[in-house]
């Protein structure tokens, strides 16, 4: 994929909820929300990398970023003002 996020830009691949929960109930998909964790797969040439590193998991606002289709596969484009924290 060649594909390099300008400025303060992300782009992230969302990072898939459980469909069961601890208890062992299946939620089926039309009670998911989309998840607000993502793996970063390119940061922005603005983005200083001590904070954020490609590889790593990222929460974001729930309204936050462009969706976006790449070589088949959905990905997000998110300003750094969007991303809330990362997971470590």
């Amino acid at each position: 994929m060649n594909f390099k996020p300008l400025g303060l830009r992300l782009l992230v691949e969302r990072v898939e909820e459980a469909t069961k929960t601890a208890t062992g109930i299946i939620i089926p998909d039309s009670a998911k929300e989309k998840p607000l964790t993502a793996k970063v797969v390119a940061v922005g040439n603005e983005i200083d990398t001590a904070i954020i590193n490609v590889n790593d998991e990222v929460v974001f606002a729930k309204y936050g970023g462009t969706e976006i289709n790449l070589e088949g596969k959905e990905y997000l484009v998110l300003n750094v003002d969007d991303v809330l924290g990362v997971l470590k």
